[in-house]
């Protein structure tokens, strides 16, 4: 997937916000209590045999704060310049946290994400997933880093991060690795559909692993790939032609203009038509599911979106960096924009695509026999 050709006026910006240091400051925040709470449990301990005159001990608790030494709750927080580490996680605009406060935090972290990647998935079903690669401009151990992610809707319509890892570009064994792990975590039941772009290895590690489950390509990359074979003055036309197909409000309008589409570029431009018709089928899946979740399932803007914080942060990122904080970094940007993801329209519907009743353009019709 080549970022340059994603269309960005159809993915949310990111939030004004700096979420990154929200995320740091609330986890330095926790880290630093449990740290420091430790270090005065540990201090009383070390003086509980100190006694005055009349037997009664000198240090005790006075509710949550120690009578004796309250500089105890200022150790540890530094108001100092910067190191490298931080600059590189955070950016040098979060003051107030040292370089060793953030590289204890970061080591929490990894922690965290290591435990999280390890989950076990028992039980779980999906009824959608989304599938995206993203490269980053991040120097790293061994070469430009790949992230794959994968995304969920569950049966109460919740979306779920299911999985992060880094692969070799976005390449068919790296996703068949990446899906091969979730299965043998328990992730056995083939989800309905999955939405991705049509470069990804994705697809072909998807039939080997769920073959049950449909495919549907995501219209911004493919919006993005046709116009880039288009000249410029065609490109708003061409646009407005290719929201017609997947804006249609039923599979026969979308096909119509699919072929007006054809009709009006294929002797000029034959790329930008191939480009356009050969996913024809995969790109009008979504007639097979509920109207509800049309807005859901026609791109992978749930993983876009929630990048665009992900870019933001690794563009200020200068030098090298290492594949786990890299994949940590993603892990808690994505951990934190998740506390703000919506239901999926419909909820309702959902327990009947599950259950395999059929849809056509976006209205159920008939239920299979059980």
């Amino acid at each position: 997937m080549r970022e340059s050709t994603i269309d960005r006026s159809v993915v949310p910006a990111p939030q004004s916000r700096d979420v990154m240091t929200e995320i740091l400051r609330a986890g330095a925040q926790k880290m630093l209590a449990q740290m420091i709470q430790q270090e005065v449990d540990d201090w009383l301990a070390n003086r509980a045999n100190l006694q005055d005159e009349q037997g009664r001990r000198q240090v005790v608790r006075n509710g949550f704060l120690p009578k004796r030494e309250p500089w105890l709750y200022l150790k540890g927080v530094s108001t100092g310049d910067f190191g490298d580490a931080l600059k590189a996680l955070v950016g040098p605009e979060c003051p107030g946290l040292s370089a060793t406060t953030v590289t204890r935090l970061k080591a929490v972290w990894e922690e965290e994400f290591r435990e999280w990647n390890k989950r076990s998935l028992e039980g779980k079903q999906y009824v959608y997933v989304w599938a995206d690669g993203v490269h980053f401009n991040i120097r790293l151990e061994e070469d430009r880093q790949c992230i794959l992610v994968l995304m969920g809707a569950t049966a109460d319509g919740r979306k779920e991060l299911i999985a992060v890892v880094d692969g070799f570009r976005e390449s068919e064994q790296s996703w068949k690795g990446l899906l091969l792990d979730v299965k043998a975590r328990g992730l056995v039941l083939d989800p309905k559909l999955a939405i991705g772009d049509g470069a990804l290895g994705f697809w072909k590690a998807l039939k080997q692993v769920y073959p049950k489950t449909r495919e549907q390509r995501c219209w911004v990359h493919k919006t993005a790939n046709v116009l880039d074979k288009l000249p410029k003055r065609l490109q708003a036309e061409a646009k407005q032609k290719l929201h017609d197909i997947w804006m249609a409000d039923t599979r026969e309008h979308a096909n119509q203009a699919f072929d007006l589409f054809r009709r009006t570029y294929e002797a000029k431009y034959p790329k930008a038509v191939e480009c356009l018709t050969k996913d024809r089928k995969v790109l009008l899946a979504f007639y097979d599911f509920p109207a509800e979740h049309w807005i859901h399932l026609r791109t992978t803007n749930p993983i876009e979106s929630t990048f665009a914080t992900v870019r933001l942060r690794t563009k200020r990122t200068k030098g090298c960096g290492s594949r786990i904080a890299c994949l940590t970094m993603v892990y808690k940007l994505m951990q934190s924009a998740s506390k703000r993801w919506r239901l999926l329209n419909g909820t309702q519907v959902l327990v009947e695509v599950l259950r395999g009743m059929t849809f056509i353009d976006g209205i159920c019709v008939t239920q299979v026999a059980a």
